[in-house]
């Protein structure tokens, strides 16, 4: 398989995307919602996501591995939060646009967490799970059989 030059990372990905959801509140809302309540809940998941996120990078620097997707990979973390998830960071980045699209309150900005998932998991996961698979060859079948990749 060819390499793939990634000069976007998602951690980029997701800042576009938190941008992409405000220009949508500006130009292109569709269907405004926003109540004290939806503040609340938006801020409660998008504080959920950044903290699976801050969690599963800890993860990595407490195995050595580094945090740069395709980059320094020594180990195959299955603890704390990657025993629910095989991608706990990119589930946390999702529930962060989830929760900016609960706050800032308009249906179009929903759009971006699916489009954020789909590039993620052909651009990164994909590639990353064969990766995987050719350094890890027994532990990482046994670790997806256990582990869904999403939640």
């Amino acid at each position: 398989m060819a390499e793939v030059k990634r000069i976007i990372y998602p951690p980029m990905w997701l800042a576009l995307g938190i941008i992409v959801q405000f220009v949508c509140n500006e130009y292109f809302p569709g269907s405004r919602f926003t109540s004290l309540g939806g503040q609340v809940v938006g801020s409660a998941v998008l504080l959920a996501g950044l903290a699976i996120l801050v969690f599963a990078g800890g993860l990595f620097k407490q195995a050595d591995t580094d945090l740069i997707p395709f980059k320094d990979v020594r180990a195959l973390v299955t603890t704390g939060v990657y025993r629910f998830s095989r991608n706990p960071m990119y589930l946390g980045m999702a529930l962060v646009l989830v929760g900016c699209a609960i706050v800032v309150g308009v249906a179009t900005a929903f759009v971006v967490p699916v489009v954020f998932v789909i590039i993620i998991q052909y651009r990164f996961i994909l590639p990353e799970e064969q990766m995987l698979l050719e350094l890890f060859p027994e532990e990482f079948p046994a670790y997806c059989r256990r582990v869904r990749r999403w939640i």
